[in-house]
């Protein structure tokens, strides 16, 4: 190939590009046009539409308060948004879909009374004066957010910007759901929330409460082949703001050793992993069969948390919900000089108020799930302290008292 051709070829993928950026900010403006003059017409007082992740999941705190909403039979109408990639998540469950952005999707989300979410809708869709939006977040902070972010290194935006928008976002929200005191705290700062707190604990808990069975964690176990004969590790770490692809598409460097992990626990464990939501790739795990298993595309989380005996992650706020299981956590943190001084920083000191080990190294967290077989975290001072801080409130009621305050005030 020549270098003019090259040169060619690299010019046309310019003008493809710009050409389809063009289009897309002429389609959101359309778009948003039209959302605004679907706001005008007559709402619809018992729809409400459900979203989680991005329309990625049917997951989390919105499906606990809709699963609660349909066990109690209330009359309403429900939808939940889906985005199109993720569409087979939702089919046979006898749930209501609409694809998120669609022109169906258009006639629906401006005419409902109430969304419910757990993540940021697209700063530019305005909300109708007649929704109530009810944003329930998705974690309790230990790293730090919005606002109170020294620096943004994520793709596509900076600093300001991405505090600005942030603000503007959380400015809509009519509740937010909070778990815990220290979490409400942190919101009204971070997100610059002035509006209805609703410090209830997260419903999406509720069914570590309820299912927390022997029977439930076999049947689970049945559900997905997995051997009744072996422990449960479950990996879950979180996204690193600076390892990334392009805007959207985040990467995970795995530095755990999976082969000796194998070789060290394989006799009486299996791992399970689950990917930050925002991780793009596809784990390979061919040479672990039988030992590594991928769940970082289940729907829902508290199913792992269930089977797991033991958690092992890193910064993600997992390890605030497993805690209310009063099983063991290890922290695996090989970057966390880097990721407490320059990425993000911490709302409080890991190391010294972790409810478990922090461990550096492969050979450190084989240690640590070894020596699980032999703890009892209900007599450690430090977890139950953190438990009574950050799990205080729960007790298998949130998404009750969340719908109480939501549709009782409205």
């Amino acid at each position: 190939m020549t270098i003019r051709s090259v040169k060619g070829e690299k010019i046309m993928a310019f003008l493809f590009a710009s050409l389809y950026n063009i289009m897309k900010r002429i389609y959101v403006r359309i778009y948003r046009i039209l959302f605004c003059m679907m706001t005008k017409l007559p709402p619809n007082k018992n729809l409400v539409v459900f979203e989680s992740f991005l329309g990625k999941q049917y997951s989390d705190n919105p499906r606990a308060i809709y699963e609660y909403m349909k066990e109690h039979d209330m009359d309403f109408t429900f939808y939940w948004s889906v985005d199109k990639r993720n569409e087979h998540l939702f089919q046979g469950r006898g749930l209501n879909t609409v694809r998120r952005l669609s022109l169906r999707w258009l006639l629906i989300m401006p005419r409902a009374k109430y969304w419910i979410t757990n993540s940021r809708l697209p700063l530019w869709i305005p909300k109708p004066k007649h929704t109530t939006y009810v944003q329930t977040w998705h974690g309790t902070p230990l790293k730090k957010l919005a606002a109170d972010m020294r620096e943004v290194h994520m793709p596509g935006t900076t600093t300001e910007k991405y505090k600005r928008n942030f603000t503007e976002e959380a400015a809509k929200w009519d509740y937010l759901v909070s778990p815990n005191q220290y979490s409400s705290e942190i919101f009204r700062r971070a997100f610059r929330f002035n509006k209805t707190m609703i410090e209830s604990g997260y419903p999406r808990n509720d069914y570590l409460y309820y299912a927390n069975t022997t029977e439930t964690i076999k049947d689970l176990k049945q559900k997905y082949d997995l051997p009744l004969d072996k422990k449960i590790v479950l990996y879950a770490p979180t996204w690193r703001d600076n390892q990334f692809h392009k805007k959207g598409r985040y990467k995970f460097d795995n530095s755990l050793d999976l082969s000796k992990m194998k070789e060290e626990l394989g006799s009486k464990y299996i791992l399970l992993l689950r990917m930050h939501y925002l991780v793009a790739e596809n784990l390979n795990l061919s040479d672990y069969e039988g030992f590594a298993y991928d769940f970082s595309r289940h729907e829902d989380i508290r199913e792992l948390y269930l089977m797991a005996d033991v958690l092992v992650t890193d910064y993600s706020s997992v390890f605030f919900d497993y805690a209310n299981l009063h099983r063991p956590i290890i922290f695996y943190v090989y970057d966390i000089d880097e990721y407490r001084d320059k990425l993000r920083g911490f709302y409080f000191d890991i190391e010294e108020q972790a409810p478990g080990p922090l461990v550096k190294t492969t050979e450190g967290v084989i240690d640590e799930i070894n020596r699980a077989r032999e703890v009892d975290v209900t007599t450690d001072k430090i977890y139950q302290d953190f438990y009574q801080r950050f799990c205080g409130l729960e007790s298998g009621d949130a998404a009750k008292q969340v719908v109480d305050i939501v549709f009782e005030d409205n």
